[in-house]
């Protein structure tokens, strides 16, 4: 079978693109021969069908007034792209196209290729955002909060609470995106849309997607399986004695949405240190200590919200600097050993976060999570088993969890390790979700033929 997977960005910029590369890798093992259509960036894998990638476009800078009306119609319809897509179909001819990420770089104009209206290819999505729900890709408003307003179709309500990054005129501009591609019927091309958790089948399914959905979790390469067995550490306890100092692990990208500084107020809290002031707060709360002397809160990772944590810190003494670190980006297996010694990660996601990969790579370590309710999260935390569960947003709520967390016992430890191990092996092996996928791809051919 020739599947041409289709990607915005063709290097290993976030959890789409780690997908995308692992997807290639798995079908490419069953004997099928892959092509890819992208956009140029100095970063890119090499690849022969670069020749084909699209000129690099770049819309999260500032944008002057000229260059909004100017770059407007290509964010919503590419000429260009269509007619490179169009030449790689002509040359590859192939049976099944897959997309991932696609809008803004890319766009949906690819599918109205002239190949396309003579050959009928099928065309699978995989939904790595809310894009095809919410013009800001993350179904939260302008004030941070999390919305279900345009389910109902009416993208108006982007611009109208400024959700695109604060910006009105980028708020704009993705609003005429998503009413452009609801009147030229552009989804009506997808044939089958895959959403990496339930809930995110559930929301599909609410915004009229209906009966062209199927959830399939997001699986780990055998590389990271192996991995992630290579780096659990089932000997945490044993380390104490000898001096280590448990803590809680948070990485990933270090911005609003994610709950760091939930996070942070939740650890100072749960240690008895000052939490300094937060929104709507008249006075700065002291915590009351529950979690042990020894434990601490590691943070790998970058981002806007870095200054803010720092301040956090300072705002809080001495010891909230000598007990949370901030150690910045990591990767590889070095970001692998932090998650592998760490007693528990946390996502404190406060929006409905899909899939996340810092959640199943956890988990392939055997460390437990401490999961936000809120989107997919839910789904990788089996209470008391692989982790533990929170009201998303909720510092006070997450200080008693974090307490929780830090009283387990050797043994109670050991048998949750034990689970994390068992549900990647089960749920999320590579090899599985390539199987099931290329069953969908031959429905969908046979369905084509009749």
């Amino acid at each position: 079978m020739r599947i041409l997977l289709v990607n915005k960005y063709f290097y290993r910029k976030g959890g789409a693109e780690t997908y995308f590369f692992a997807l290639a890798e798995g079908l490419k093992a069953l004997g099928h021969e892959v092509a890819f259509f992208s956009m140029k960036h100095p970063n890119n894998e090499p690849s022969y069908w670069s020749k084909y990638f699209v000129s690099e476009k770049d819309y999260v800078g500032e944008i002057s007034a000229f260059k909004k009306v100017q770059e407007a119609s290509t964010l919503i319809y590419s000429f260009e792209a269509k007619r490179k897509f169009e030449a790689l179909l002509e040359e590859f001819k192939p049976d099944i196209i897959h997309m991932n990420n696609v809008h803004r770089q890319l766009t949906l104009s690819i599918l109205d290729a002239p190949y396309l209206k003579k050959h009928h290819v099928p065309v699978v999505y995989t939904a790595h955002d809310y894009i095809l729900l919410c013009p800001a890709y993350t179904m939260v408003n302008g004030r941070g909060e999390v919305c279900d307003a345009c389910l109902d179709k009416h993208f108006m309500h982007a611009t109208k609470n400024v959700c695109v990054k604060g910006s009105r005129a980028k708020s704009a501009l993705a609003t005429m995106e998503a009413e452009f591609l609801k009147f030229h019927h552009a989804y009506s091309k997808i044939d089958l849309i895959i959403a990496p958790s339930q809930f995110m089948k559930s929301k599909l399914d609410e915004g009229g997607f209906a009966g062209k959905t199927v959830a399939m979790q997001n699986f780990l390469t055998d590389s990271q399986m192996a991995m992630g067995a290579r780096v659990a550490n089932t000997h945490k306890f044993e380390d104490a004695e000898a001096g280590a100092r448990p803590y809680f692990l948070f990485f990933g990208r270090l911005s609003k949405e994610k709950g760091i500084l939930t996070l942070v107020r939740a650890f100072l809290k749960a240690v008895g240190l000052t939490v300094p002031l937060a929104s709507g707060e008249r006075e700065a709360v002291k915590g009351e200590a529950c979690l042990p002397a020894d434990w601490d809160l590691h943070i790998v990772g970058d981002g806007p919200e870095r200054d803010a944590i720092e301040q956090l810190i300072t705002e809080a003494g001495s010891k909230a600097a000598s007990r949370i670190r901030l150690l910045g980006y990591k990767t590889g297996e070095e970001l692998q050993h932090e998650v592998g010694n760490a007693r528990f990660s946390v996502l404190s996601s406060e929006w409905r976060e899909n899939m996340p990969y810092s959640g199943l790579e956890s988990l392939a370590a055997q460390t437990p999570v401490i999961g936000a309710r809120i989107g997919g999260i839910p789904e990788l935390v089996v209470e008391s088993k692989t982790g533990f569960g929170f009201e998303a947003g909720n510092a006070d709520v997450l200080a008693e969890i974090l307490t929780k967390a830090g009283r387990v016992s050797v043994s109670v430890y050991q048998t949750m390790q034990q689970a994390c191990a068992g549900y990647v092996n089960e749920r999320c092996r590579q090899n599985t979700y390539v199987g099931h996928l290329d069953k969908l791809y031959a429905g969908l051919l046979n369905r084509g033929s009749k």
